[in-house]
Order: C-alpha cells, then sequence, then structure tokens
C-alpha cells in the first residue's frame, strides 16, 4: 500500500513543472482553463493546493487576484512578446506564471 505525503505530492508537481512557449498554450486560453498565478506566488504550491481542493486558499488567492483566469491582455501581451511561462496542469486546469 502507497501512502501520499504533502512532501511526494508537491515533489511530483514540481517535476511536471515546465517552462513553454505561450504560443503553445492558445488552446488552454481559448477553453477558458489557462489560469495566471501571481509572481508573488510560489507555482508549485498553488498547484499542490489545486491538486488537494484547498478552496479556502484557492478562494483567499482569487479574492486577492493573486490568480485568476488568463485575461484577453495578459494573452496578447505574452503572445506578441512570444513569451515563454512556466506551466503546470492540475486537472481541468494549466497552471501559467510569467
Amino acid at each position: 500500500m502507497t501512502h501520499t505525503t504533502p512532501d511526494l505530492t508537491k515533489e511530483k508537481v514540481n517535476l511536471e513543472t515546465s517552462q513553454i512557449a505561450w504560443k503553445e498554450l492558445q488552446r488552454f486560453f481559448a477553453s477558458g482553463s489557462a489560469v495566471f498565478v501571481s509572481p508573488e506566488l510560489d507555482l508549485v504550491d498553488v498547484a499542490y493546493q489545486f491538486s488537494i481542493d484547498n478552496k479556502e486558499l484557492v478562494a483567499d488567492w482569487l479574492q486577492n487576484r493573486q490568480i485568476g483566469l488568463v485575461t484577453d491582455d495578459q494573452a496578447i501581451t505574452w503572445f506578441e512578446q512570444d513569451a515563454a511561462v512556466w506551466a503546470v496542469v492540475v486537472k481541468p486546469w494549466i497552471l501559467v506564471q510569467e
């Protein structure tokens, strides 16, 4: 029997986090599943909190505008700059951070 500890889960999330061209993520933005994570937050921690369904903390981040759906302006800017972003998938979301 395997036990998943928070450290192992965070390590798994960390291993699944990578830098990718924003242009590769356009379909996720178009489907409304691309979530912007503020640079003041740790992307791996945010992904972990999403993965354990920590609704209270995620709601706080939303209310404080530290996370939210990627805006049209962000998407256009990243597209025009041919930007690379850090990204991690926590189904059904893809979390992105500049």
